[in-house]
């Protein structure tokens, strides 16, 4: 018998007879003898709608927001629709659903009235998604007689600060109160059906995880009870070796280290959320990658650090919306501490810097900042660096390109053949970047030349190591 926590996606749960496909595979589950926590998403874009309409009420007529209530409810109708659920159940969650959304309408109108929305309200509005999704999941499970209830990701038992928009989970309390949440259900042969991306503060206000939470749910989950595997469902068959929007028919990547797959979660693989694999590699949890329309296949599993007989690249990524700032000039030699002046002024502004590269000679610091952010960052700098003879420029006609895989350690020539495919399709590399790790390579061009570098990488080298060690 195994304890699993199974995740579901958003894109999964919304498709049709997506909750179906949830139950088929909680069934399978349990007639195999596992335990098994389901973590749920909000169905499909649901999320982004509550985000928008948190932001745009305050403006809203009572009018308006009846229509965004409508729409919802109509995607959730039509979830419902396609569920196996009947007569008294089916009641029953519609009689929820219509309880949340009059829950919500209220928030929603308090916002309008006030014409102000704190992150605490934007918590509460966006947690309206995951709160519904569970209770459907959760009866649709039932009806296949399998005891089962729905929980807030509070009431499992995942406690946060109050740091609102994105919360921190508090690590010894999170886990005492979810394994004495979670246990006794579990030795009951009942299945927990939890609502992902909400927690709860010491204070019982309601917290979220952060975009993409719901992974991060499922692992804190999987840690505090000590699963002994966690499953990510999704609408594709794992992590893949490129993006396929790039690349024709990138191939899955059948395993990945943690480390890995941090790099690749945080270069956009849709799979994983940043923060997820944390608590799954610190309690050495196995994370399996599925997808939920072909339950059949592998898929990727995520687990201790591999060799390098796997390949030396395994993947390869692009990040677009970013920009690049620069800070050059000669007065940058030699002078302790100038680099700590930049640092200091973009953390002041609330600029991320993504990568950095300076010279040796230090007359030039280059950094990569979201696009977003690139021109509060000029000015930032540009104040903090006034009369210091130095010239600070922002261009944001510009994407990175990531080359992942653990083989690249103490491997001979990789940054030849990364560069040399790159080349070979006559694109120039503004900007380079590799960590101690070893694990990343990253490298800056021009936004119109990072598909074709892609590209190239994933045809002379990801393909190309692939093939000849098949």
């Amino acid at each position: 018998m195994r304890r699993l926590v199974m995740k579901f996606g958003g894109s999964l749960l919304a498709s049709h007879n997506g909750i179906r496909r949830v139950g088929d595979i909680v069934e399978k589950a349990r007639i195999r003898g596992d335990e098994v926590v389901v973590v749920v998403s909000a169905l499909g874009d649901v999320t982004d709608v509550l985000l928008q309409a948190a932001n745009d009420a305050r403006g809203w007529s009572q009018g308006e927001i009846s229509e965004a209530i409508e729409g919802l409810r109509r995607t959730h109708l039509h979830a419902i629709e396609h569920t196996t659920l009947r007569n008294s159940a089916r009641t029953e969650v519609l009689l929820g659903v219509e309880a949340s959304l009059g829950r919500l309408r209220e928030t929603l109108l308090g916002i309008s009235m006030l014409k102000e929305l704190s992150p605490r309200s934007r918590d509460i509005v966006v947690s309206f998604g995951e709160s519904m999704s569970a209770p459907i999941v959760s009866s649709e499970i039932r009806a296949r007689g399998i005891d089962s209830s729905s929980l807030t990701g509070g009431e499992a038992g995942i406690l946060t600060d109050e740091t609102f928009g994105e919360a921190i989970p508090v690590q010894v309390a999170t886990r005492r109160s979810a394994r004495r949440r979670l246990l006794p259900m579990l030795s009951k042969g009942e299945v927990p059906v939890v609502a992902g991306f909400i927690a709860r503060s010491r204070n019982g206000e309601t917290t979220t995880l952060g975009r993409g939470g719901s992974d991060y749910s499922a692992t804190i989950l999987a840690s505090s009870i000590e699963a002994d595997e966690v499953w990510i469902w999704t609408d594709v068959d794992g992590i893949l070796t490129a993006d396929p929007r790039v690349v024709e028919k990138p191939a899955t990547v059948p395993q990945l280290s943690y480390a890995e797959a941090e790099e690749l979660a945080f270069f956009g693989a849709k799979n994983m959320h940043p923060l997820a694999l944390g608590p799954a590699r610190i309690a050495a949890i196995p994370v399996r990658i599925k997808n939920g329309f072909r339950p059949e296949l592998p898929g990727t599993l995520i687990t201790k650090e591999q060799t390098k007989s796997r390949g030396i690249v395994k993947a390869v990524a692009v990040v677009r919306s970013v920009g690049l700032l620069t800070v050059a000039g000669e007065t940058l030699q030699g002078r302790p501490g100038m680099a700590a002046r930049v640092f200091s002024a973009l953390a002041s502004n609330r600029v991320n810097v993504l990568m950095i590269s300076q010279s040796v000679s230090e007359a030039n610091i280059s950094m990569i900042v979201r696009r977003a952010s690139l021109k509060s960052g000029v000015s930032a700098l540009r104040r903090e660096l006034k009369n210091q003879g130095v010239a600070v420029e922002g261009d944001p006609g510009v994407s990175v390109v990531a080359a992942v895989g653990a083989g690249m350690r103490g491997e001979k020539g990789v940054a030849a053949k990364i560069f040399g495919a790159v080349a070979s399709q006559g694109i120039n590399v503004r900007m380079i970047a590799q960590g101690s790790s070893e694990l990343n390579v990253s490298f800056v061009v021009n936004e119109w030349d990072a598909e074709g570098a892609a590209r190239a990488l994933h045809t002379h080298i990801v393909n190309h190591v692939r093939r000849s060690r098949t």
